[in-house]
């Protein structure tokens, strides 16, 4: 069989830690009070899968399943959403609390700001999410995309009014064209979850955003009468999300902080590159960054994110194709009396990696060194549903890469 995954400890020298107050609970607060001001605003569920945790001999495992947010199919609204709140906070000079959803979608808005062209690189769901919230609060959104990037996931752009397009470059140089737009356009902002020397205010507002679905697991485990997890599993592109939940977690439980997994699609493993590398500094990955994981496609790292996992991530783990295609089969057939979960490429990659870590002889190892046995509580997130329902039907009903 074709190797699945690759692993490394962290044994990368901390740096001051500078960054860890970004996700302070103080500022995930501000934008869970900013979500809640929506409408559509629901918790997302938590799925706890007793059957598969007590075959795999883990006390629990439980998916975060994002595939209900706001209606978008992929929790990357969260980020966008809040930074653009924020901006404007800035811009007209209110705190945060004063620019919620009423006040953002209120004709004042447009005396107080005017209008601004939010710009973005995506995949997807990122795209997705800046588009419907510029829409819902009558701003511009000008989204660039990936060579390779779907048909379903720009028509789901287009849809909400945003200016999109199909770029022949990959996800990285996307994001400079998003930055070089927005610098030549009066009133543009570029709101992307990469960060840079110059630009970290923004994609630490997002990193913000995020916090508010790791905020909500945290709470609906105690309801469940589990007082931390364990373990978190957490996928990586830029790293943002990755930082953002371990950056919670880490100040939620400073004394006992979880142990952290952090995966990415093998074909643009940059956080992993630099763990194996190990002096703690950034690793980038170059090329066409191909893989089903659409959303894990990208080989330069959030610089605030990295700084966050160098200091505490527990291991990087660099995974293959089929372990994602894996994980989207398990969660769509679950051992019965378990809940379904409809988990795209992207989602479902912490579901294959734990089946294999959990029940092949080859990974004994990484089992023991994580200490994953009948004690964990394990917590992965399923950060999109079935975003392109094509190809999510190849794997989960045709059997595409199985191998």
């Amino acid at each position: 069989m074709k190797e699945q995954f690759q692993w490394t400890g962290n044994h990368m020298p901390k740096s001051d830690d500078g960054f860890l107050s970004v996700m302070a609970l103080s500022e995930v607060a501000k934008a869970g009070a900013f979500h809640r001001s929506f409408p559509q605003y629901e918790v997302t569920p938590l799925a706890a899968l007793k059957q598969r945790a007590a075959s795999f001999g883990l006390k629990g495992l439980y998916v975060k399943d994002e595939s209900y947010r706001f209606g978008l199919n992929a929790f990357k609204v969260l980020g966008g959403s809040f930074a653009m709140a924020r901006y404007i906070a800035e811009e007209t000079g209110k705190d945060v609390s004063e620019t919620d959803y009423a006040y953002l979608t209120d004709g004042q808005l447009k005396k107080d700001f005017g209008q601004a062209t939010f710009f973005t690189a995506t995949d997807g769901n990122h795209g997705r999410g800046v588009a419907w919230a510029a829409n819902k609060l009558g701003q511009k959104a000008v989204v660039h995309m990936p060579k390779g990037s779907t048909k379903s996931r720009f028509d789901n752009i287009a849809a909400e009014g945003a200016t999109v397009t199909i770029e022949e470059v990959n996800y990285d140089d996307c994001v400079r064209m998003a930055a070089r737009e927005a610098a030549e356009t009066p009133h543009g902002i570029v709101v992307q979850d990469t960060a840079w020397e110059g630009y970290e205010k923004i994609p630490s507002w997002i990193m913000q955003g995020y916090g508010t679905m790791a905020e909500e697991a945290c709470e609906q485990l105690i309801s469940l009468g589990v007082k931390r997890p364990t373990h978190v599993f957490v996928q990586a592109g830029v790293g943002s999300l990755a930082s953002a939940v371990v950056g919670y977690f880490v100040n939620r439980f400073p004394e006992q902080p979880p142990k952290f997994i952090i995966m990415e699609a093998s074909a643009a493993a940059c956080l992993y590159k630099a763990a194996v590398e190990g002096s703690g500094n950034p690793a980038i990955v170059t090329g066409d960054l191909e893989t089903i994981m659409a959303g894990l496609a990208c080989g330069e790292p959030n610089t605030i994110g990295w700084d966050i996992l160098r200091n505490h991530a527990d291991c990087f783990v660099s995974c293959e194709d089929l372990i994602a295609a894996r994980g989207m089969r398990m969660l769509s057939a679950p051992v019965k009396g378990d809940p379904q979960v409809i988990s795209g490429e992207s989602g479902a990659v912490g579901m294959g990696l734990i089946a294999a870590i959990m029940q092949e002889e080859a990974y004994a190892d990484l089992r023991k060194e994580l200490a994953l046995g009948a004690d964990a509580e394990v917590l992965m997130f399923s950060t999109e549903g079935d975003t392109d329902p094509e190809r999510y039907a190849q794997i989960v009903w045709d059997g595409a890469i199985a191998s």
